[in-house]
């Protein structure tokens, strides 16, 4: 063969090769462990990022198309739903034909049933308490369903609640078959691990390093077919080790990477990924225990006036904004509380000092944090900061209870006057600010953990009543109208410590191809590419 000729085929043969070999994404989170594999993840939301949406999915899906605008909802694996026009309680969803779960199974309403059993049904046989505990916790207003044929599913709410699809998306339906093939133990599902409906089925699993999802070429939306092979997601919980796994090329992507290492980052060439999505930082204050200080009002309030959040966000570098209540000024359901908190010293120590606490007599607090997890950020030096604000402003101790991240969630899902609190007056958690569904979820008094998710079980009347009205309301204008005057009191009874909305701060190599960030914690995996 002439040189040129075999010059030629080589290259041919190589541009082959590089062509064939598989296209994997690796992802660095910041979860301490990877997130459960059974079908409902643990580790918050990241969990639900990462190993609950790409490969399991429910009967609503987010709409992640359209990153000018926040998330809403699109179908899932219902194609629709209504609400009876007679009975606001009674929800009907028809389900999408024609699809199949990774293990070659049927998705069909007997599939639903047996999922909602798992998760509601304590006596059912597939009665899974872990994640039972994370949806119930999600979802505290389901009373009864039922099928009415193979494709339409019933679903009974225990009040009216005209958000009821956005909280149909936390119900993630896995294959029945993963539950006979291990045994009916769900300890060996996640081990095998288990099958659902998305773009992406977990093919590999090894507890505490990593979790392998490879592409579902048999995906019932053509369109959304995954682009990338493999993708690996490994649990790295230190900002500084996921940062030198980034610049030393083990991994494609982190998540949440230190806020003083991106100019370095971008100069180097790395792709730094910040947008505003529907996300709080807060302190969760035990509101509702008696005998902590942060059940009076005056104290809440003038903790809200002790710190310097513009102070915060240049700790951050820029990845974060302030936050003065649960949605962010500009949204228009803000409303028009009658406080401002910006840093007011004065004030601050004013409201403390008609609460009995002063130079002679100190508030002093007892904080549970962590260490890392779903959207904590720095959570350490974040919370050091807060310590040096408030003593420094308003002479407030502030001792810390530091624990791994899961821990922190069970004291969330218990009362506050149980040990999992910890002891604490407030626990500082991340937590999403996307709708009204999650508006009720945090504050609402009928949702106290550990039925629901109000964990430091506070109470405000005039929330309740207005809550309660938008609960039944049809009207989009009047629901709006409802949720400003609760947002309202969120802000001037605050349950919780406004500190930042971050800014969803990710660093990719050059590799990384077709990724904007939604306005959402939830990413679509399935559009992103490597080279």
């Amino acid at each position: 063969m002439k040189p040129a000729l075999l010059a030629g085929a080589l290259a041919l043969m190589a541009s082959t090769a590089m062509a064939q070999q598989p296209r994997v994404l690796r992802i660095a989170m910041t979860a301490a462990d990877v997130p459960t594999t059974s079908g409902m993840p643990n580790n918050g939301f990241e969990g639900m990022r990462f190993l609950g949406y790409p490969v399991f999915e429910a009967l609503t899906a987010w709409d992640l198309s359209d990153p000018a605008r926040p998330a809403g909802l699109r179908p899932g694996l219902a194609e629709r739903w209504e609400q009876d026009a007679a009975d606001p309680r009674l929800w009907r969803f028809h389900l999408r034909r024609g699809v199949q779960f990774h293990d070659g199974t049927a998705f069909n309403a007997d599939a639903v049933i047996w999922n909602l059993d798992r998760f509601f049904r304590n006596d059912s046989p597939q009665f899974d308490a872990t994640g039972s505990a994370i949806t119930r916790g999600r979802i505290p207003v389901l009373e009864s369903y039922r099928k009415i044929d193979d494709f339409t599913v019933e679903i009974r709410t225990t009040r009216p609640v005209s958000y009821w699809p956005y909280l149909q998306v936390y119900i993630l339906i896995t294959s029945p078959q993963s539950f006979e093939a291990a045994g009916r133990d769900w300890a060996r599902v996640a081990a095998l691990p288990a099958a659902g409906t998305g773009p992406f089925r977990i093919s590999r699993f090894v507890p505490r390093q990593q979790a392998e999802l490879s592409r579902n070429d048999n995906y019932w939306d053509s369109a959304r077919r995954a682009r990338v092979d493999r993708v690996l997601l490994l649990p790295m919980p230190e900002a500084t080790t996921r940062l030198a796994a980034l610049r030393s090329g083990q991994v494609d992507w982190v998540e949440v990477p230190p806020p003083d290492a991106i100019p370095s980052l971008r100069q180097a060439g790395f792709q730094i990924s910040t947008g505003s999505y529907p996300h709080v930082w807060p302190w969760v204050f035990a509101a509702g225990r008696p005998g902590s200080p942060v059940a009076d009002v005056r104290v809440r309030q003038g903790l809200n006036y002790c710190i310097d959040r513009p102070a915060m966000v240049q700790l951050l570098n820029g990845t974060a904004e302030p936050s003065v209540g649960f949605f962010k000024p500009n949204d228009p359901n803000f409303g028009s509380p009658q406080n401002q908190y910006l840093l007011d010293a004065a004030r601050g120590r004013a409201l403390l000092a008609e609460a009995g606490f002063n130079a002679q007599r100190p508030l002093t607090l007892r904080v549970g944090i962590s260490t890392s997890g779903s959207g904590q950020m720095l959570p350490l030096p974040m919370n050091e900061f807060l310590q040096q604000q408030l003593q420094q402003n308003c002479g407030v101790r502030v001792a810390f209870e530091v624990v791994e991240w899961n821990t922190l969630l069970a004291g969330l899902r218990a009362e506050p006057g149980q040990p999992a609190w910890l002891g604490a007056d407030a626990l500082n958690i991340s937590l999403v600010s996307s709708d009204a569904a999650q508006m009720a979820r945090w504050f609402i008094s009928a949702n106290f953990t550990p039925r629901g998710s109000n964990a430091g079980h506070w109470r405000d009347e005039a929330f309740d009543t207005a809550f309660t009205a938008l609960e039944t309301e049809r009207d989009p204008a009047r629901i709006a109208g409802l949720l400003r005057t609760a947002h309202e009191r969120l802000v001037d009874n605050p349950p919780w410590l406004w500190i930042v909305h971050d800014l969803n701060p990710r660093a990719m190599s050059r590799r990384v191809q077709g990724f904007t960030p939604p306005q959402s914690w939830f990413i679509d995996l399935a559009t992103v590419t490597v080279q």
